[in-house]
């Protein structure tokens, strides 16, 4: 018997069949575009995605029984906005989580609903990056869009539908919409009523390893999927990666560095930042929580730097002399704000600094810079998120930059904290699986089915004296964005 995990990134669609041991029988992915239209926007097509996961479904499905399969899981990148017309059409380009263009709908969310009533109930202060104050954008800046608008999904949703027809989502993925009471686990009447948005426009809440729906004939038709294979209501992409680390029970964390970087922690009962420098979430574990921090360009800013810089070089050989750098990077600083800030700052206008750049610097240098830089971003949210509820007693590290033995070696050491590598197995697309597996009956519960499948790799130990080296540099680093805290809002009006 078989568990599918079908996983929506940024910057690509990974769908891998696992045994009940978690092993990997089958895996592909395929890359889609990322859209741009404006500095600070950030748009993906819904076709995209869709025929990204039929492509990596045929794949995978032609490398196993698919009538074994027990269940489906989705994990997603959250709070995309995905707007469906009366024939089930998509309506525009999905405006996704990392775009910046809604700062004003975001002081006005906060104005409307009242800043401590949208805490009390969303555990958050308007962001940018969350669903409702895109929603606010489009009714002002499209109103004919809007007015076609007959329902709202976030971007796994939306594949779930395709393959089942169903309108759903899962309560760790709403929490991110900013239209849902985290504490009640529903959709706020209070916020949505004063925003002006309908609540019949959006999915029906459910657990995460709920089975929701079906594979439809056509769907089946198109992915090799059996028809009437159960699909559950998934997760969240840090929610999903949290269960594919086993990373669900009280005070356990991870770390993940993908296109953007997260300190998570599991909650059992509902924790929050009164300041909303990092966010409270509904957890996959029914009736439980999460806080995490999100650094927005983290693996972003490794691409970024290497697609510009460094185009021929592999990001192995890069590491390789990167390592050869001492910590500091010859006194050069980066700031990782190439696409604004959630934690702590919560700034949609600032934008990546090298500080300190000199003629003794190489493109070497700078590329550890960025390392560094981005572990100063993910330290910030560990010391807030490890400030809130339970302690955190043990750290796991997952995504693409986790495949760096540097990187995560640096993670180590800032955290001060031994960190286990998850890089080889565990993640967002085996959490996925997972919840598809309890979803279809292959495991009675969660924690079945993490111990069942779930293989800590080797763990980083830290070393004290690069602690103190790397607290030195951050105490810089910090100081850096308050200094031009004030710039960057005047640079964005010009």
């Amino acid at each position: 018997m078989y568990i599918v995990g079908i996983d929506i990134g940024t910057s690509a669609a990974k769908t891998a069949a696992y045994d009940l041991e978690g092993n990997t029988v089958a895996q592909s992915s395929y890359q889609y575009p990322l859209y741009q239209p404006h500095n600070g926007w950030a748009e993906q097509d819904p076709h995209d995605w869709w025929d990204a996961v039929c492509f990596t479904l045929r794949d995978v499905t032609s490398k196993i029984d698919s009538s074994q399969i027990a269940g489906v899981g989705f994990s997603g990148q959250m709070h995309g906005l995905v707007m469906l017309d009366k024939d089930d059409r998509v309506i525009r380009p999905a405006i996704i989580w990392c775009d910046g263009r809604t700062a004003e709908e975001c002081d006005e969310i906060n104005e409307i609903v009242g800043r401590d009533s949208l805490i009390d109930i969303t555990a958050s202060l308007a962001l940018s990056g969350f669903t409702a104050s895109k929603i606010r954008w489009v009714m002002k800046n499209e109103p004919d869009n809007y007015k076609k608008c007959r329902r709202i999904l976030l971007p796994k949703d939306y594949i779930r539908f395709r393959l089942g027809g169903d309108y759903f989502t899962d309560a760790s993925d709403a929490s991110g919409m900013q239209l849902l009471d985290i504490r009640k686990r529903q959709w706020s009447d209070t916020v949505c009523d004063k925003l002006g948005i309908d609540i019949s426009l959006l999915s029906q809440v459910r657990e995460s390893p709920e089975a929701v729906s079906s594979v439809g004939s056509e769907a089946a038709r198109l992915t090799g999927l059996k028809e009437g294979t159960i699909l559950a209501a998934g997760a969240g992409d840090n929610a999903a990666a949290a269960v594919g680390t086993g990373v669900i029970y009280d005070g356990k964390a991870f770390t993940t560095i993908g296109t953007s970087g997260v300190v998570y922690k599991h909650q059992k009962k509902f924790a929050m930042d009164r300041e909303t420098r990092i966010h409270t979430f509904c957890s996959p574990v029914p009736g439980e929580y999460h806080t995490m921090g999100v650094t927005q360009a983290a693996g972003l800013s490794l691409q970024w730097f290497r697609k510009n810089f460094a185009p021929d070089s592999e990001y192995s050989e890069l590491d390789h002399k990167a390592a050869r750098i001492g910590i500091g990077s010859d006194r050069l600083i980066y700031l990782p704000y190439l696409m604004g800030e959630r934690t702590p700052h919560l700034d949609p206008f600032c934008r990546g600094v090298f500080f300190g750049l000199s003629a003794v610097h190489s493109y070497e240098h700078m590329y550890r810079a960025v390392l560094e830089g981005v572990g100063f971003s993910l330290l910030d949210a560990y010391e807030i998120v490890s400030g809130v509820g339970t302690r955190i007693n043990g750290m796991s590290i997952c995504g693409g930059g986790a495949k760096s033995p540097l990187w995560r070696q640096m993670v180590a050491d800032m955290f001060n904290i031994g960190v286990a590598d998850m890089s080889k197995g565990g993640g967002a697309c085996l959490g996925a699986a997972i919840l598809g597996g309890v979803a279809g009956g292959a495991y009675p519960d969660l924690y079945t089915a993490c111990h069942s499948t779930i293989k800590e790799g080797d763990i980083c130990m830290p070393d004290a004296e690069r602690n103190a080296e790397y607290r030195a540099f951050y105490r810089i680093y910090k100081d850096i964005y308050m200094s031009l805290k004030d710039d960057f809002r005047k640079l964005a009006s010009v």
